[in-house]
């Protein structure tokens, strides 16, 4: 064992050895194993790049941990000071490991990646590309230890001066300051650079020349207010002639209205504005109008607006407005609230002019939304019930895992069905597909209002909450586990949180059908919620084509 021959001599050489810049051995053994466990497989395919950010960050957390966890044994085992001496055969021992790890990790990551990229219809890699890994790795890696490293030694300096309880409080409070400012900076930073984009489009988008546009003929939103998506909405989708040359059937003009953030200065204007918008351009008359909650940045995915419109003949209204600038998970950061009180007051003032009408004189009245939107749109309503009481029907794609009625309806299914692909009551009032066919599953009635969430499995925006930190998911089971994720993924405490927030970095960097992409089965969502008999089958295969091409045009929301 350990024995302390002269007190002060012994701690001079404890002292050090443990000098601020000296790393600690049991904390580099668990940030080594939470690096090698970061590069198993998760829900989607990872860059080289991402791959190396990932392992440093688990590399500084396992580092961390082991180094409390070892300083709390330190304490209760050596309490005289005297602790085990690593000697320096050690670290060379170690850095035989990383060579060790990364040489067979190289070859043992690209099966495992290539058996993703094999599960979302993505092409294989030749090799591991280690230069990429490395270039990510090693400078986020050291930088986090610096980081640890700075504060180890200013709260050592502190503790001359101080208690150690206060050295430790005043250390805590230096750096919670120091990073809430950091945080707040890069934010600041980010929110800047998003209000400057939030500003016309490409000039390829024309503003619209159609009265039954927001910003056109007659309409009192000016063109220069809606943001660059905003433009973007009411100056794309199909025309009427369009949907006629595609579909085959005589089509009229789909009505699209938008209210900026610069339409108006406070969300109650900006939502009386939509009703007046609706009103003027006679949106109330149409068969199907839809309450569309917009993504963080006032995106709304072409695909999906466009193929209800193919699908009525143009038939339709979609009213929408923004509430942020930026990227959904900014937005979220910012004014988790914003998406919430939008969605309320949006649909809230359309439903009351809806409900003045005479009953057999009512446009269809449908809830949309996609991402922070379905979380949006959500929220406007208490319950299932609720959602059916006030609407003729809903589509919610890619919700975000914390979004409560989401989650209430996840646990309420049904014995057996998996949390991928729940079945609820039989498919009676709400139902969930993945791709097109699979509306075909349940052969039970679905009763009208229909409910319908489009979810993948390998979606990381639908399964990432902070519970995947400490507890195992249900949708890793062997018995709820999905053909689409690898058999290799496991759950793995704090690691699997971390991959699966990578994950939502790239998903929308994989094919449709997979991730946070949901472009090739918007159209056979649309005629299960709100169904047209003026289509054939023939007209629905070439409206399907069409929509499909959009696979070549970036979709996203920045």
């Amino acid at each position: 064992m350990y024995h302390q021959n002269s007190g002060d001599d012994h701690a001079r050489r404890t002292t050090r050895r443990t000098a601020w810049w000296t790393l600690d051995s049991i904390g580099s053994v668990v940030g080594f194993v939470f690096a090698i466990l970061s590069v198993t497989p998760s829900l989607l395919p990872r860059p080289a790049i991402l791959q190396g950010v990932l392992a440093a960050l688990a590399f500084g957390i396992g580092y961390l941990l082991g180094a409390v966890i070892w300083a709390i044994i330190r304490k209760l085992l050596w309490k005289d000071g005297a602790v085990p001496h690593f000697r320096r055969i050690w670290w060379f021992v170690y850095a035989g490991a990383w060579i060790l790890a990364v040489v067979a990790l190289s070859v043992l990551s690209t099966v495992w990646q290539n058996e993703v990229r094999s599960l979302v219809s993505m092409p294989p890699l030749d090799r591991a590309d280690i230069a990429g890994f490395a270039i990510a790795f090693i400078p986020v890696a050291v930088l986090l230890l610096l980081l640890g490293k700075t504060v180890r030694l200013m709260r050592t300096r502190l503790r001359r001066r101080m208690h150690t309880v206060l050295a430790t409080a005043a250390t805590a409070i230096i750096v919670g300051g120091v990073a809430a400012g950091l945080v707040f900076a890069a934010l600041a930073t980010v929110d800047r650079i998003y209000f400057d984009r939030n500003h016309l489009p490409e000039e390829s988008v024309e503003e619209p020349d159609s009265e039954f546009r927001s910003a056109g003929p007659e309409s009192a939103i000016a063109w220069e207010s809606l943001g660059r998506h905003g433009a973007e909405f009411v100056g794309g989708g199909p025309s009427a002639a369009e949907i006629t040359e595609v579909t085959g059937v005589e089509a009229i003009e789909p009505i699209r209205v938008y209210a900026g953030l610069k339409s108006a200065p406070t969300l109650a204007e900006r939502t009386a504005l939509v009703v007046d918008e609706l009103e003027r351009t006679g949106a109330f008359d149409r068969e199907v109008l839809v309450v569309a909650t917009t993504t963080g940045s006032g995106w709304l995915e072409p695909q999906t607006v466009d193929a209800v419109e193919y699908l009525h003949g143009g038939d339709t209204a979609i009213a929408a407005m923004q509430y942020a600038y930026t990227p959904s998970w900014v937005s979220f950061i910012f004014d988790p609230d914003a998406p919430v009180e939008a969605a309320r007051a949006l649909f809230d003032a359309i439903e009351a002019k809806v409900d003045t009408l005479p009953a057999d004189k009512r446009p269809q009245l449908i809830s949309y939304g996609l991402s922070l939107g379905a979380h949006g749109s959500q929220a406007v309503f208490a319950d299932i019930t609720d959602l059916r009481e006030r609407t003729d029907g809903a589509l919610f794609v890619g919700s975000p895992n914390g979004s409560s009625l989401w989650r209430t309806l996840q646990a309420a299914r049904d014995d057996g069905s998996p949390e991928w692909q729940p079945v609820l009551d039989d498919g009676r009032e709400v139902r969930w597909i993945s791709r097109a066919g699979d509306e075909e599953q349940l052969s039970g009635p679905w009763e009208n209002p229909r409910v319908l969430y489009l979810q993948h499995a390998t979606d990381p925006v639908t399964w990432l909450s902070s519970e995947l930190l400490w507890s195992s998911p249900e949708w890793l089971d062997a018995g709820q586990r999905s053909p689409d994720i690898s058999t290799a993924m496991r759950w793995i405490p704090i690691v699997t949180g971390l991959q699966v927030t990578v994950d939502m970095l790239v998903g929308e960097a994989v094919p449709a059908s997979y991730g946070h992409n949901y472009g090739d089965v918007v159209l056979t969502a649309w005629q299960q919620v709100a169904p047209s008999d003026g289509i054939d089958d023939l007209a629905l295969e070439r409206v399907q084509a069409a929509l499909e091409n959009y696979s070549t045009i970036p979709r996203h929301e920045e």
